[in-house]
């Protein structure tokens, strides 16, 4: 059992997560969009080079190409066209039950709403910059699972992830869907973090308290 000093410093609203997409990623799409000369276009202009390809699709369509490159391996033709009309409509990257795919939901998302100039939905991300320093133990790395733990004391009852998964984040049994809600997790120094996430699962009105004290207990196996 450690006890651990948070400070939540600020919860940054966002419409993409700058470095998603690689350049590798850029040419790759031009390429399925049928414009080859991606790899010798320059490099900044890549976006920009791939949002008129794409704008010159159907909507649906182009959803369809985007989701076969990023979930092509995990998803069926089925699903693929039904995610490609809904996302029309609804924010699936919030709604869909399969939450460890929610994030590159968001990323597609995004990029199509760009391209579309809004005609998808536009869904936002939160960047939650915060410091987690133990008081009575030696620093260590925490996980996603650690983190999210340590934060419910400061979320408020309304919270998405306190709703769904109460006993995961207040009890010490193991919480694998943290991995999932949890998009990325950067730190320098094992005390000040930022974490990527839905602004579904985390915002700003969700922080109850921005300082407090909270105790990260040994996870029990349950076997």
């Amino acid at each position: 059992m450690m006890n651990y000093q948070i400070v939540i410093k600020n919860i940054d609203t966002v419409n993409e997560i700058e470095g998603y997409w690689s350049d590798e990623d850029f040419i790759a799409l031009l390429e399925k969009f049928n414009y080859p000369d991606g790899e010798t276009a320059e490099k900044s202009s890549l976006p920009e080079l791939l949002e008129m390809a794409i704008s010159d699709y159907e909507p649906n369509e182009a959803a369809q190409i985007v989701l076969h490159y990023k979930l092509g391996d995990q998803l069926s033709e089925g699903q693929i066209d039904q995610i490609s009309n809904d996302m029309l409509i609804d924010k699936v990257c919030e709604e869909y039950p399969e939450i460890h795919m929610q994030g590159t939901l968001f990323h597609v998302n995004q990029l199509l709403f760009k391209a579309y100039n809004g005609k998808f939905p536009n869904a936002k991300a939160s960047i939650v910059h915060f410091s987690m320093t133990p008081t009575d133990g030696e620093i260590q790395k925490l996980t996603a699972e650690n983190v999210l733990k340590l934060l419910n004391k400061g979320l408020s009852e309304r919270n998405l992830i306190k709703r769904l998964f109460e006993n995961q984040i207040s009890q010490n049994i193991p919480f694998p869907e943290a991995e999932s809600i949890v998009w990325d997790l950067k730190t320098d120094d094992d005390i000040n973090y930022d974490l990527v996430t839905s602004e579904n699962w985390i915002n700003k009105e969700d922080i109850n308290e921005s300082e407090f004290e909270s105790v990260l207990e040994e996870v029990e196996d349950v076997a």
